[in-house]
């Protein structure tokens, strides 16, 4: 299994404002540092959790169709499944109608179920034969996501704008903490 970023977020979970005063920086000297760190703090703190945070577009990549016709999606919340595209030996990319399966977002992760009535196409590459485009993520904006999170990127910017390039590659405990009640772990 793979997976892939296709649409990055269109804006961080917190704004540069935000992490300046966090940091007590009234000066517009550091800004692109600091938009650095922030956009550092939300992937440590995604890659982290295995979460996505602000809404983004993913493809997850599959070999072949799970015996228990369930596929579990990675980077939760998932908020909706765009197309499911299966591809044959030859290359040929077939659509799966999005009438075959069941997206089940409520689930963490969320998944997609294939219905017992769906037949599925058969003579399948051997790799990369099932591909999946969702998308995930709390909401489009900052406010969409829960304030533990936003403040464990908060706590990682000011530890990363302190270390100045000596920082651990693990979150700081505070951070860790934090984080620990949204990680996910994948079957």
């Amino acid at each position: 299994m793979g997976f892939e970023l296709i649409t990055p977020p269109a804006s961080e979970p917190v704004s540069l404002d935000e992490a300046k005063a966090h940091l007590r920086v009234d000066h517009d000297d550091e800004d692109a540092l600091i938009a650095r760190l922030v956009r550092t703090a939300r992937e440590t703190a995604e890659r982290h959790t295995g979460r996505a945070f602000i809404t983004q577009g993913w493809r997850l990549w599959r070999d072949c169709w799970p015996a228990s016709r369930t596929l579990e999606i990675p980077r939760p919340p998932l908020i909706a499944v765009s197309a499911v595209t299966a591809y044959g030996r030859s290359g040929a990319e077939i659509a799966v109608s999005s009438d075959a399966y069941i997206v089940d977002s409520a689930s963490v992760p969320g998944r997609l179920v294939l219905k017992e009535t769906a037949s599925l196409p058969v003579d399948l590459a051997e790799a990369n034969a099932i591909s999946v485009a969702f998308q995930a993520g709390y909401g489009a904006n900052a406010a969409d996501v829960p304030a533990a999170i936003r403040n464990a990127i908060l706590s990682l910017v000011a530890h990363l704008y302190e270390a100045r390039g000596n920082a651990p590659a693990e979150p700081p405990a505070q951070v860790s903490a934090l984080l620990a009640p949204f990680r996910v772990s994948m079957l």
